[in-house]
């Protein structure tokens, strides 16, 4: 019996049009005085407005109790597997950034930090310096960087306290430690081998890293790099050649673009701000199939533990929303990549909001917010699953079986 994979096996080759509209880190916990999670203080009029003619639902990004990275979690809402379709955070940050990566490229994402002269972390992100001030030093440590002899080394800046480095050259392994210990008050780590195959590799990024204090002794805020997401680069089917789409993504932070990139869609640009991002939605809309919309604020502030900047920040992305309905999409799915609840000032593996609107969708909630999303008809769904439901609202899957 061949094997038949969905939805693939039933996408029509025309139809309706998608817009995702991924709020990061959306998800919260209820705040310990007032008992309502972030989006459920936040004052959204459009979003519950547009709830009220919604199907309603959770997603789970990767599997209960799992936590995901921002790449796996978005990589679930394009449709993918997020365990069979692994990919470091390194070659999606190069691909954001514009960088034309090649098989056997080895791609490191970069923390610019503050550490201190003992080598231990005082602040992983560097205060989120400017992206002129990371764009400053990032420079500085290329011109100083030493490049080991056979290899290539490109390093760029990302945004904010985000760079990227990449080598190209020789046997290279991703199987290596990250160096940040994902706290602070401790030493950074050591980019220590996972196999034996990643020993010289290793050998050859602590020569590098080894190299930054010395670069950056004269800095006050920047004095350090951790290293995360090492990933070797290996191309994935499409959104084009799965699903029959012709996607582009709209995003602020070079990261999710690169995801996108990753399965095949455009990128429409380099929007500088929430504003800018709308606008260049609006300016392309009609040229695409699916439209990617990505909002990085309310996981930024709840990375921070910032419960009432997350607030504010649902707010200001709900003052959107008329505009990306004006539009008209036959299908509009609004949710996040994962929860980021600023009590956990971190990821967590709680389930996600969905709103799916579509002329066929079954109204079951007044407004968007976990409490009501969690008695919608969507019920909880995988993350993955979330491409076919849109598919199907957007008439693009034909009939299984006879």
């Amino acid at each position: 019996m061949s094997e038949i994979r969905l939805p693939d096996a039933l996408v029509e080759p025309d139809g309706g049009s998608i817009v995702l509209v991924v709020l990061d880190g959306v998800g919260g916990l209820p705040h310990a005085e007032t008992g309502l999670t972030e989006l459920e203080a936040a004052r959204t009029p459009n979003l519950d407005a547009l709830a009220t003619e919604s199907s309603l639902g959770m997603h789970s990004p990767v599997a209960p109790g799992i936590t995901p990275g921002s790449g796996p979690g978005h990589l679930a809402l394009f449709g993918y597997d997020p365990v069979e379709t692994v990919v470091g955070r390194g070659a999606l940050s190069a691909l954001g950034v514009g960088f034309e990566l090649e098989p056997g490229d080895l791609a490191v994402r970069l923390n610019l930090a503050t550490l201190d002269s003992e080598g231990r972390v005082q602040d992983r992100r560097a205060g989120r310096p400017s992206d002129d001030e990371g764009r400053r030093v990032v420079k500085k440590l290329r011109d100083g960087i030493t490049v080991p002899g056979g290899l290539e080394l490109f390093l760029m800046h990302e945004k904010e306290h985000r760079a990227v480095l990449v080598l190209r050259g020789g046997d290279l392994s991703d199987r290596i430690q990250e160096t940040d210990p994902q706290e602070e008050g401790v030493p950074a780590l050591a980019p220590e081998p996972l196999t034996p195959e990643a020993r010289e590799t290793s050998r050859v990024l602590a020569g590098i890293l080894n190299e930054v204090p010395r670069i950056l002794s004269d800095e006050e805020q920047v004095t350090g790099v951790l290293a995360r997401g090492f990933a070797s680069y290996q191309g994935f089917p499409t959104v084009a050649d799965r699903f029959g789409l012709r996607g582009v993504a709209v995003a602020g932070y070079p990261m999710y673009r690169g995801v996108a990139r990753l399965v095949g869609m455009e990128s429409a640009g380099d929007p500088e701000s929430d504003e800018d991002a709308v606008a260049l939605l609006e300016s392309i809309f009609g040229g695409y199939d699916f439209h990617f919309l990505h909002f990085k604020a309310p996981d930024a502030r709840g990375e921070d533990g910032d419960f009432d900047g997350k607030v504010r920040a649902l707010e200001a992305v709900d003052a959107f929303i008329p505009r990306v309905r004006a539009l008209e999409p036959d299908v509009l799915l609004v949710t996040g990549d994962h929860s980021t609840p600023a009590s956990m000032r971190a990821h967590s593996w709680h389930a996600v909001p969905v709103l799916l609107h579509s002329r066929w969708a079954r109204p079951t909630g007044a407004a968007f917010c976990e409490g009501v999303a969690r008695g919608g008809d969507l019920g909880l769904v995988r993350g993955k699953d979330l491409m076919s439901l849109a598919l199907a609202h957007a008439g693009r899957l034909r009939k299984f079986g006879a």
